[in-house]
């Protein structure tokens, strides 16, 4: 009998280890990391994946563990994998790679996740100013619908998604990735007016052999020395798409990708049961492990039909992302706004990061008027169906930012009435997140006005 369902190119048993699974992950970006399997173009595949921490963030009610872990060593991907056409020729440099997403969801057995926030002397978060400790919450799944018992009176929808979905970089780009990067985290603390309002570190992460995994290629050899040296950090989104977490890029989604590399060698992971714009707590998906299943497509010289460099050569280009028909409904949204003057006062120039920052700490302290600890929130907004929007770029001084939030999630009314805010037993919101101490000894933001 015929077999007509996706093929299974990358097995994950989630009671292993990244290094010790049947086909190796990478938690590097590098030309010669070798392809674990190999698909054609028009097949339907599946891959797992495991969570981004590889399972070292762990379902126990206890934030240690995101305390004491290493975020620079995020994420574990799988793949590369090869892809061809239906002719067995492999995809060039030059071309686009078409990735539709048929079908995704947590690997069945495991159906729970968890929000976090890095400690601040570990990385912090977009708000680590202002919430410095590590904090994490547990959400388990009812179908598409989360729901956390460290932050009650909320159910919603989740909008799965890929955190990772990238393509080998060739050498002559990973060089232009490490050298910028290089530039800005020995030079950005003293060149960059941002840095004084967004306190997250290091600016760049650069290649390091601590924590290094690189598939198929054995620890300890010289080439695996030579690789590690040279490899970059999965952490932030490049020309080669990798960690965009583009919230919406659910089920019937397409990514066009440029080839950077023979086969494009496709990576993907960092699965998210569910994202708000922006994920401001940096752990702050609903992370979890999952599938993809995955069909591919190649558009020979694409990248040159369809992509315009912004740069000084021809791979400075960035993918296409085409959104998918599924997706929760919502009809009654609270939109806060945010405007480029910081907390202090401090007037900014058309900033639409400062602007962000604002709005997330003006829905933090409304939200807490009823009930939320503020930890509670800035978890939320990071990971609940969220929208995050630039709504004013060109009226100087200020830009104008806007984070809307879907009321529906919540069990109770939480717009501004008349009557003023209601008050009981109701709104008490117990337990609290799971939190650590801070140690550190850096200051930590306050504003004036906010709420206690």
């Amino acid at each position: 009998m015929a077999f007509y369902g996706p093929r299974l190119v990358v097995p994950i048993d989630v009671k292993k280890k990244p290094w010790e699974q049947k086909l190796p992950l990478h938690n590097r970006w590098h030309p010669d990391i070798p392809p674990v399997a190999e698909v054609a173009a028009g097949e339907v595949f599946r891959v797992e994946m495991v969570d981004f921490s590889g399972g070292g963030i762990t379902k126990e009610y206890t934030a240690e563990d995101i305390k004491h872990s290493n975020p620079s060593i995020v994420h574990y991907l799988s793949g590369p994998i090869r892809i061809s056409d239906t002719d067995g020729i492999p995809a060039q440099p030059g071309d686009l790679l078409v990735v539709d997403i048929c079908n995704l969801g947590p690997l069945p057995g495991d159906e729970w996740g968890f929000t976090a926030t890095f400690d601040r002397e570990n990385g912090g978060g977009f708000l680590t100013d202002h919430f410095p400790s590590a904090t994490k919450a547990i959400w388990y799944f009812e179908g598409i619908y989360a729901y956390s018992p460290h932050i009650p009176g909320v159910r919603f929808p989740g909008l799965t998604h890929p955190g990772i979905v990238g393509t080998a970089p060739s050498m002559e780009l990973l060089k232009i990735w490490n050298e910028r990067e290089r530039e800005l985290e020995e030079n950005g603390l003293k060149t960059m007016k941002l840095c004084e309002v967004l306190h997250q570190r290091p600016l760049a992460n650069l290649p390091s052999t601590k924590g290094c995994v690189l598939g198929g290629i054995k620890e300890g050899t010289p080439e695996w020395e030579k690789i590690a040296m040279e490899a970059a950090r999965t952490i932030p989104g490049r020309e080669n798409g990798g960690n965009c977490d583009i919230k919406n890029l659910s089920r019937g989604s397409k990514v066009y990708l440029p080839v950077f590399v023979e086969g494009a060698n496709l990576s993907t992971g960092d699965m998210h049961f569910s994202q708000g714009d922006g994920e401001i707590a940096f752990c702050g998906a609903i992370e979890m492990s999952g599938f993809l299943e995955l069909k591919c497509e190649i558009i020979r010289g694409g990248m040159k039909e369809y992509l315009t460099p912004m740069g000084p050569t021809p791979l400075h280009v960035n993918p296409i992302f085409e959104i998918g028909p599924v997706e929760p409904r919502f009809s009654e949204w609270l939109v806060f706004e945010g405007i480029s003057v910081d907390e202090s006062g401090k007037q900014h120039y058309l900033d639409a990061t400062v602007a962000y920052k604002r709005a997330v700490l003006n829905a933090i302290d409304y939200l807490y008027k009823f009930g939320y600890s503020k930890e509670q929130s800035y978890l939320l907004l990071s990971c609940c169906p969220c929208e995050g929007r630039i709504s004013g770029i060109v009226d100087s001084p200020n830009a104008v930012a806007t984070l809307a939030i879907p009321t529906a999630i919540f069990d109770q009314d939480i717009r501004p009435k008349a009557n003023k805010v209601p008050v009981g037993p109701r709104i008490v919101r117990k337990p609290d997140v799971l939190k650590c101490t801070y140690d550190g000894n850096l200051p930590t933001t306050r504003n004036p006005s906010s709420a206690t």
